[in-house]
């Protein structure tokens, strides 16, 4: 029965429209991207589906961590609103909300500017994002794997998303450029480099180098709540492997990539 249903789930997405985000016909997901490729969503509104609404077995259990479970429907999600975000539809885990808006807060009385543009994604969000690029990518880049690669400079495979779990947000803008000397955020930046641990926020995803060889490159505009996702990452590596890693084209990559390994587990070291 729950083949079934991801089956008729996966037919709904595609009759959306291209590029869309959706989990049923009545609610759209805009996929927004930047120059770098980098992607968030908006939302017209809530995502409605039959997903378990509960981790199980466990409190990070496998369809937890894999974004496959209604965040809506979860009693541990909470709606992110205004002012903290502009698009409709952004949801959090409690916990990370709760310190998101002290940080924003201490932000606005530095006059700092912080503004999540993208939030929880489940996997089918993230579903939707993956085979539209790997759609655009398939003349430039046929060869499945290093389509995969190229994908995942910025963007995660479904069920590998640090977005599934609820506590990783992106802020302002998805473009580095934006963040450095001269940038438009290039204070936002820095007041978080200096701040945002005090609120439980890590940037994930730093430039590459001795201390992280592997995994995405990196967003200045990414930010987790570590509190939370250190133990759920922690969860992750021991509950999934590659092989789980399915349901979605190009998906047959990720065994030979090693996707747990070196994208999941591939962050800043002080994240974990």
């Amino acid at each position: 029965m729950f083949q079934v249903f991801f089956s008729v789930l996966v037919l709904v997405v595609v009759f959306v429209g291209c590029g869309a985000e959706s989990e049923s016909a009545s609610q759209r997901r805009e996929v927004v991207m930047g120059p770098t490729g980098a992607e968030t969503e908006s939302s017209a509104g809530a995502p409605a589906t039959d997903l378990p609404s509960e981790p199980q077995p466990e409190r990070f259990g496998e369809a937890y961590l894999m974004g496959k479970f209604d965040p809506v429907r979860h009693p541990d999600f909470v709606p992110v609103g205004r002012p903290y975000t502009d698009r409709p539809g952004m949801l959090l885990r409690k916990e990370a909300f709760e310190s998101f808006r002290k940080m924003w807060e201490a932000a606005r009385k530095d006059s700092v500017p912080l503004k999540i543009i993208s939030s929880t994604r489940t996997f089918f969000q993230q579903k939707a994002i993956w085979e539209a690029k790997w759609s655009r990518f398939a003349k430039t880049t046929p060869d499945p794997t290093a389509r995969a690669v190229r994908i995942m400079e910025y963007s995660a495979m479904p069920g590998a998303s640090r977005h599934h779990w609820g506590t990783d947000i992106d802020l302002n803008d998805l473009n580095n450029p934006a963040f450095e000397a001269g940038g438009k955020y290039a204070s936002v930046y820095d007041w978080l480099q200096k701040n945002a641990h005090r609120f439980g926020f890590c940037q994930p995803y730093t430039p590459k180098g001795a201390e992280r060889p592997h995994g995405y490159n990196e967003e200045k505009w990414h930010w987790t709540y570590q509190p939370l996702s250190a133990p759920m990452l922690e969860a992750y590596s021991r509950q999934i492997n590659d092989t789980l890693i399915t349901g979605f084209l190009g998906a047959e990559s990720a065994k030979s990539i090693g996707i747990v390994r070196q994208y999941v587990q591939g962050i800043n070291q002080s994240c974990r």
